[in-house]
């Protein structure tokens, strides 16, 4: 009777009457069937302790447990949620233990307590145990292991539990399917579910609010709330009635997608409907009202929960501190905490620094000090956590002042608080604090070396001195120091900020020192060295690191790493890698848009197109489909392979399937056409650009003008540029350094210093580009100078010059005869540690050449070899002309025999080399012996050998010297020019035509060279109309440039650089004759000015600038040289015209031979004057007595006699003396001739670079 009253009270929850009643009657006589009632009514409750104290009392008494009392026991133990792994078999064995036999019943108890605490391991080994002992499973059973799998997230297996159900004739209940669809359910398995309820309904069950409850729960998990609500609504309609799990299902779901009103509508309905609220219905609430930022609310929510009756829990004390603190709500948040506290409930680590932030913002020291107290006190809290928590949270005082008392009782700070305060002191500008703590660690704490380094190392690393870092650690490494280097921070830090400053090498050394102590790496480390390795280019070595940080369980960032690794494989070629490695993925799971698009970029590095094409396809039939990124792998593959035709045929598909192309696909487009310089197709494809509204940005416009700059499109570029300031773009620095690039390598000088200006007036900074593109600019005008100024201002602003334009100046300074200053640059370069190349040795022998000074020639061929570098023929060659320059062809010839003795191939170059020198000495006889000896060492001779011989023979005073050596070369088998000059044959004009054709195959300008030979020997020897036919076949073979002269429509001018004496003055008559014959017709039209350009190079001891102006001068021309430009001559028209009407030089310009050879050369070389021979006295008699005069007044005194021209000058000379004192006499000031230097260099000369540049 006892027994069945104790079962009614347990049933009616009325523990207290239960108790007392079981007190009067547990003493002597009470039987196991009272305990075990009583055991029952505890179990109701989840009492486990009681349950567990009832049977160990039962014992006591001498009452043998019986299988019921175990019973109760587990059910007990799985009513109070206390079932660890393991439990349930320990249970069982207590049971086994007792003498007693498991029924079903315990069986079923353990594996509902097993479901109910999700074990499923032990849930399977007690059913396996069960069906082992022949203990038969009913259908509780089964519903068990159906519901425990379904908690455990594998619903396949608990399919299979139902269908082994039904094969043992079971029929499944309502229960039976609401477990299976939970299972289902909680994997978002819609169709299943679906299924699942057809089945129930088939089976004659009705969807129950488990059912709908399930069902609503996964469609909110899955965001279709529509679906949700409209099982709500489906729900009511039944008659269903909704419970509190429906509206806390509900309230939760439209929580999570932001549907807060909503959510609050469904609490109202839910009171309306007389349902109370549950404690986890408003902390769904109150998170979703903080989690929409809706602070009010969730106040109004809580406090309404308090009001209601029902009692907050930890969870929704931490919401509600979390909403508060971060309001900045001092006073609430200290109000409710001291609540949750007096409650019982602790707040957790996090929360603690939550709050600890929003005190430490709003200056509550108080009440920091407060809450500091409290978590050492009453949590129990481990002082060094405290500090870390309270540093975390920017209390660094109060932390810094908890970790000191720490140090002085001997405690070791960690590194990470330690580092937070000296980064916050140091950020403070509170230095002495931070030494202040630094010294009590020091004091207190022996072992404290290796932290503070590490801590000095990390806050280095913070503080971006990555070097300083590298250094301490390394010293600290080399030293051994204990424990130093035990920290996991310490290389956290290190790597990541080595990784990040590009110090790759570096930190693969790093992180191999922490391998090798046998540190495990953190996240952070294993995601940095996977990023370096494939910097490194050691994909391989990353793919390896992730392998190895994916084992023991680290979590990455798994989709970025394994891109990086993926486009690491397709910058090293190792495309297959990074195949199979997607594979690999393939098989795994579905592969993610942003790998495809990297395995499309991988097969692009190696230009494979046909594989990123397969791709693409798979992603359009599987997905996800492409996007942009795939499209342009697509390309970037042709543009690798060099199959830029197919581009737009490709372009044209994708626009058939539906793909709209983009800008950025049409700029690489453009970019693959512009480096391959093809202009027409990138002009269609910028003007093409544009008519599909895609603007230009900066980086096109630097493309298009780099591209145009390259292939000289001058006005283009000018277009270009103008449009792009009209669409508001300022040219940039680069754009500005292509342009004087541009104009630099076109000669342009002009255009380049405006080009300079536009970059000054811009406030732009010149860099090493611009400074270097003005030092060659510089040197090709023959300005070097300016050039030297530059390169000073580069060395003062830390600039490095390029060696090409260290060789330019070089090489400009030789021209100049700027001797001193170019042999100052050229051990400045050896100096600087550039590596010189033979062309440079080369430029520097030449201008010893030049200046006749062979040892110096000989002391660089020296250190030439001891820099490793091997002399040339071509070395040889410019030693042996700087002997010869030098006048010494003897020792010219020495190092003719030291090449052949050498292992060196001889040509012809160092013979005619010696031939020139001997010829140039006036020992005729002896260069035409080495001539023999030439042919007889087996070298046959060549069109060196013949230039170099007629360039002789046409500075040969007599005549018979000439055909002396012309005889030798048609001994030799050459008789061309020696014909030339004796014979009047037509056909010699066919052969010498036949002869350049074979020339103009040769390198070295061989043609040009022997034309200029050729001219000068027909020239000085009278031979003048043969002259004149050879210049014509000379241009007509563009040996000669067809604009070397030009007579057009107002373009009258004439550029006879790289012609030789004789040659310029055959152009030079032609010209005349021309204009001469337009002037009188008076069409074309003529400009204001005719220029002729002549150049101030000298060739072969020749300058042709002084010959033209010999000439001129002769003449009585109007050409003056040009002030603002060296090597030019200009002329007015107007006078040019009357001068070619009325000069009796200009009666007669046809050039004619003479009817007989001279027997004495018409022209002389002297001082670089290549001029009549006739007028050589008379030319140095007029300069040293007048100086300077002009050519109207040197050509009447050169027309006189020797003994009136005599009379003219001293009565010149006396004329000018008397002006002179006359002047004097009266007081005037004497007018100075201006020193001021040609215009175009006005902004160097009058003011520094230096003062440019600001």
């Amino acid at each position: 009777v006892v027994a069945v009253v104790l079962g009614v009270l347990g049933r009616a929850r009325q523990d207290g009457l239960a108790e007392e009643l079981f007190l009067r009657f547990a003493g002597e006589g009470a039987t196991v069937q009272v305990f075990n009632a009583m055991m029952g009514v505890y179990a109701r409750s989840g009492r486990f302790d009681d349950v567990r104290q009832l049977l160990d009392a039962m014992r006591g008494q001498g009452i043998e447990p019986d299988l019921v009392s175990f019973n109760t026991l587990i059910n007990a133990s799985a009513k109070s949620g206390c079932l660890a792994p393991g439990a349930a078999f320990d249970l069982l064995h207590e049971v086994r233990q007792a003498g007693l036999r498991p029924d079903v019943i315990t069986y079923n108890t353990l594996i509902s307590a097993c479901s109910q605490g999700s074990i499923l391991d032990d849930a399977v080994a007690v059913f396996k145990e069960m069906i082992d002992s022949e203990c038969r499973p009913d259908l509780w059973t089964y519903n068990a292991m159906v519901s425990v799998h379904g908690r455990c997230g594998t619903a396949r297996e608990a399919e299979q539990m139902f269908m082994e159900l039904l094969d043992k004739g079971f029929k499944p209940d309502a229960v039976t399917y609401n477990s299976l669809l939970h299972a289902f359910a909680k994997e978002g398995d819609v169709d299943a579910v679906e299924r699942v309820c057809e089945e129930l309904v088939k089976a004659g069950f009705r969807k129950d609010g488990i059912t709908y409850n399930t069902m609503i729960h996964m469609y909110g998990k899955m965001g279709r709330l529509d679906l949700a609500l409209g099982l709500y609504d489906e729900m009511r309609a039944i008659g269903c009635t909704p419970d509190a799990v429906t509206y806390t299902v509900l309230i939760d779901s439209l929580g999570k997608v932001d549907r807060i009103s909503d959510a609050g509508k469904v609490l109202e309905e839910m009171v309306d409907a007389g349902l109370k609220p549950t404690l986890v219905t408003f902390s769904a609430l109150i998170c979703a009202y903080a989690k929409g930022g809706r602070r009010d609310e969730a106040e109004q929510t809580f406090d309404r929960m308090v009001a209601s009756g029902v009692k907050p829990d930890r969870l929704a004390y931490l919401v509600m501190l979390d909403i508060i603190a971060r309001s900045g709500e001092t006073k609430k948040l200290m109000v409710l905490y001291r609540t949750m506290m007096k409650d019982g409930y602790v707040p957790d680590d996090t929360l603690y620094q939550v709050m600890l932030a929003a005190l430490a913002k709003g200056n509550e020291h108080e009440e920091i000090e407060g809450v500091m107290q409290d978590m050492e006190v009453v949590c129990q809290m481990d002082r060094q956590l405290v500090y870390s928590i309270l540093i975390k949270a920017g209390c660094i005082f109060q932390g810094a002042k908890l970790l000191k008392k720490a140090c002085l009782q001997g405690h070791e700070p960690d590194s990470k608080s330690l580092l937070s305060i000296l980064d916050a002191y140091e950020t403070m500008g509170k230095h002495e604090e931070g030494l202040s703590l630094l010294q009590c660690i020091r004091e207190n704490v022996p072992s404290s070396r290796n932290l503070i380094s590490e801590c000095s190392i990390m806050l280095m690393c913070k503080n971006q001195k990555i070097a300083a870092a590298l250094q301490q650690y390394s010293s600290m490494q080399t030293l051994k120091c204990g424990s130093f280097g035990h920290d996991r921070n310490l290389y956290e830090c290190l790597i990541t900020c080595l990784a990040e400053a590009e110090f790759l090498p570096e930190a693969s050394q790093v992180f191999c020192d922490m391998q090798f102590i046998g540190i495990e790496p953190s996240q952070k480390i294993y995601e940095s060295m996977i990023s370096t390795y494939c910097k490194l280019g050691f994909p391989e070595t990353a793919h390896q690191l992730m392998d190895e940080a994916v084992q023991p369980g680290v979590w990455l960032n798994t989709l970025s790493s394994r891109v990086t690794i993926i486009e690491a494989y397709g910058k090293t070629k190792l495309w297959q890698h990074a195949e199979n490695f997607v594979k690999g993925l393939n098989q795994e799971a579905g592969v993610d848009r942003r790998i495809w698009n990297a395995l499309i970029h991988a097969y692009a590095e190696s230009g494979l197109y046909e594989q990123a094409r397969a791709v693409f396809d798979i992603m359009i039939k599987k997905g996800p489909l492409p996007t942009v990124d795939s499209i342009n792998g697509m390309m970037r593959a042709l543009i690798t392979d060099g199959r830029l035709d197919e581009l737009f045929v490709v372009v044209q598909e994708l626009q058939d399937m539906g793909f709209k192309i983009s800008k950025s696909t049409v700029i690489l487009m453009l970019e693959a056409f512009a480096k391959a310089g093809d202009v027409f197709e990138v002009m269609k494809i910028y003007n093409g650009m544009k008519e599909a509204g895609y603007l230009p940005n900066m980086h096109i416009y630097r493309s298009m003008i780099s591209l145009l700059c390259r292939n000289k499109r001058f006005r283009d570029v000018e277009l270009m540029v103008a449009e792009m300031e009209a669409a508001g773009f300022k040219p940039d620095l680069v754009i500005l350094n292509t342009l004087l690039l541009m104009y630099t390598g076109n000669g342009d000088f002009d255009k380049t210093v405006e080009v300079y200006h536009s970059i000054l007036e811009a406030g732009l900074e010149p860099d090493e580009d611009t400074y270097n593109t003005l030092i060659v600019m510089y040197s090709r005008n023959l300005r070097p100078e300016e050039g030297f100024t530059l390169l000073n201002e580069m060395g003062k602003r830390g600039l490095t010059p390029r060696l090409e334009s260290y060789k330019s100046l070089l090489v400009a300074s030789g021209k100049a005869k700027l001797w001193e200053q170019g042999e100052q640059l050229f051990e400045e370069i050896r100096s600087k540690g550039y590596r010189l190349n033979r062309s440079l040795y080369h430029v520097m022998m030449k201008m010893y050449r030049d200046t006749c000074n062979h040892s110096k020639a000989e002391q660089l061929l020296a250190a030439m070899k001891e820099d490793g570098i091997e002399p040339t023929i071509a070395t040889m060659h410019i030693l042996m002309t700087s002997y010869g320059t030098a006048g010494h062809p003897v020792e010219a010839e020495k190092v003719l025999n030291s090449l052949k003795s050498s292992s060196l191939e001889v040509s012809s170059l160092p013979y005619s080399t010696v031939f020139d020198a001997y010829l140039k000495n006036g020992d005729y006889s002896l260069g035409i012996t080495k001539l023999l000896e030439m042919k007889r060492d087996g070298i046959k001779p060549d069109h060196q050998v013949w230039t170099c011989f007629i360039r002789a023979a046409s500075l040969c005073e007599r005549t018979d010297d000439a055909i002396l050596l012309l005889n030798s070369l048609q001994d030799c088998g050459f008789g061309l020019p020696i014909r030339l000059l004796t014979e009047r044959t037509p056909s010699l004009l066919t052969e010498v035509d036949s002869f350049l054709e074979e020339l103009e195959a040769l390198e070295d300008s061989a043609a040009l060279n022997f034309v200029n030979a050729l001219e000068d020997l027909l020239w000085a020897f009278e031979r003048r109309a043969t002259a004149s036919y050879i210049f014509q076949l000379a241009v007509n073979r563009s040996i000669y440039r067809h604009s070397i002269f030009r007579v057009i429509e107002k373009d009258w001018g004439a550029d006879f650089r790289k012609l030789s004496a004789g040659a310029a003055l055959v152009a030079l008559t032609l010209w005349l004759d021309q204009m001469q014959d337009a002037s009188l017709q008076g069409s074309p039209e003529s400009p204001k000015s005719i220029v002729l350009v002549t150049g101030e190079g000298e060739y072969n001891m020749v300058s042709l600038r002084k010959t033209i102006r010999a000439y001129l001068l002769e003449m009585g021309s109007p050409f003056l040289p040009c002030r603002a430009r060296t090597g030019r001559f200009v002329a007015k028209f107007y006078s040019l015209k009357m001068w070619l009407k009325d000069s009796p030089f200009c009666m007669d310009l046809e050039l004619k031979d003479a009817p007989a050879l001279p027997k004495m050369n018409s022209m002389k070389l002297t001082e670089g004057y290549f001029m009549r021979a006739g007028l050589v006295s008379t030319f140095k008699d007029i300069h040293e007595q007048l100086g300077e005069v002009r050519p109207k007044k040197f050509s009447r005194l050169a027309m006189l006699s020797e003994e009136s021209r005599a009379k003219f000058i001293k009565a010149d000379i006396k004329g000018r003396k008397d002006k002179l004192e006359r002047i004097k006499e009266k007081g005037l000031v004497i007018p100075r001739k201006s020193k001021r230097g040609p215009r175009r260099a006005k902004f160097v000369r009058e003011q520094s670079t230096q003062e440019v540049l600001k």
